[in-house]
């Protein structure tokens, strides 16, 4: 039987996205969340005249005159009522950020001026009418389309929300997403497992990478009890809106998944992708709506379908712009000889004419999670190919970087 392709797999999984509402958030408590509305300016952005320099304000047809001392009528800092002079000859001492006088137009700063007994004497001859000035509305206009919806909601977009006074944002409500492991082999972090056993790790590795991207999942075991797998899977799919499930998905004996959601008719959309690692990756929709992601156990082929698949399909759902495909150049030859589309594990580091040059760090297999703690991105090499030459270029998969 034919394996479904990683673009057929991709394609496939992006078929199935959907909108889950919005909601209202603190803006302080927004970041990393889409934006569902657009923000729009309250006021002229700058809402007055701001001086940008600390020097002295005086009314340029002074100087056009022929007056180059000002008598000094006040001082004015940033936040104080404006200070107007009534004579040409007269001049505000003014700080950054303050507001400008209306009866004066031009800021010189300290450096070309001297004061001394009260007076401002010019030391230059070239001063510019509205020099040293940020006039008002010259960003924007009241009303107009700062942030447009649809976008992440950064450190910039938090300062412009402050700066408008919205206190609250409408983002992009994420899915409901639990993560279910199953095997009798595994048991609890802070218990020390048996010879023939080992610690739950993957589903901790899934929930550090979904709170990355504000997704708090809830986590679930199911003992190896084909009754028990089917209840507990009927009953995530009544309340979640995505099943991310490790293990359990392959031709072992004791594999009860594939025949858990059958039985609790979940479509299956294709089993078994022609890569390495996560070959045995199942993907489903059931008929409300949930979707089924079932990775392989191995922690690095859940790690690798998790970021290839699923976060592709959680930034689609989202709305968001597909982000410039990265590349790399392979930094050494490597060869890889099964038809699989293959997802290497590479260091990376840039060289100076600006290449990202990807290093590979081979591993043990997909059971060599730890390989992972010391490598940032998988490598796609396709499965056209066996052999792999220094200096080809591939696409980049990262994964151990700041969101």
């Amino acid at each position: 039987m034919k394996m479904t392709t990683v673009e057929e797999a991709e394609k496939l999984v992006l078929a199935q996205t959907r909108d889950y509402g919005t909601q209202s958030l603190p803006f302080e408590q927004a970041l990393g969340y889409v934006l569902a509305e657009n923000l729009q300016a309250d006021r002229d952005l700058p809402p007055f005249n701001r001086v940008t320099m600390d020097g002295i304000a005086v009314k340029h047809a002074a100087i056009e005159k022929g007056i180059h001392t000002f008598r000094i009528k006040a001082t004015q800092a940033a936040g104080d009522q404006p200070v107007e002079i009534n004579e040409l000859d007269e001049c505000i001492e003014i700080m950054t950020g303050a507001v400008l006088p209306a009866s004066v137009d031009t800021v010189i700063r300290y450096e070309d001026v001297e004061i001394s007994a009260g007076q401002a004497s010019l030391n230059v001859i070239d001063v510019k009418r509205g020099q040293n000035l940020h006039l008002q509305g010259v960003d924007k206009k009241q009303n107009d389309i700062i942030a447009l919806s649809g976008q992440p909601v950064s450190p910039a977009i938090i300062s412009v929300a402050a700066s408008v006074g919205k206190t609250h944002l409408l983002v992009k409500k994420m899915p409901r997403v639990v993560i279910i492991s199953s095997g009798d082999e595994l048991v609890d972090v802070d218990e020390t497992p048996l010879p023939y056993q080992i610690r739950k790790s993957n589903s901790y590795t899934v929930k550090a990478v979904l709170k990355q991207h504000h997704i708090n999942a809830d986590i679930l075991h199911i003992p190896d009890e084909p009754s028990i797998t089917r209840e507990k899977i009927q009953h995530c799919l009544q309340h979640y809106d995505v099943l991310l499930l490790s293990g359990g998905i392959s031709m072992g004996k004791f594999d009860y998944i594939p025949q858990a959601l059958e039985e609790s008719e979940v479509e299956k959309l294709f089993h078994k992708v022609a890569q390495r690692p996560g070959k045995p990756f199942w993907f489903g929709r059931h008929n409300n709506g949930a979707l089924v992601f079932a990775f392989p156990g191995n922690p690095v082929a859940t790690f690798m379908c998790l970021h290839r698949y699923f976060l592709t399909w959680l930034s689609a759902t989202l709305g968001l712009p597909a982000k410039a495909r990265l590349y790399g150049v392979l930094g050494k030859d490597f060869t890889f000889q099964p038809a699989l589309q293959y997802y290497l594990q590479v260091k990376l580091q840039s060289n100076r004419q600006g290449q990202l040059i990807a290093m590979p760090v081979e591993g043990n297999g997909s059971g060599d999670f730890a390989n992972l703690a010391d490598t940032e991105a998988f490598l796609e090499l396709p499965l056209e190919k066996s052999e792999f030459k220094a200096g080809e270029v591939f696409k980049v998969w990262r994964f151990n970087h700041d969101f």
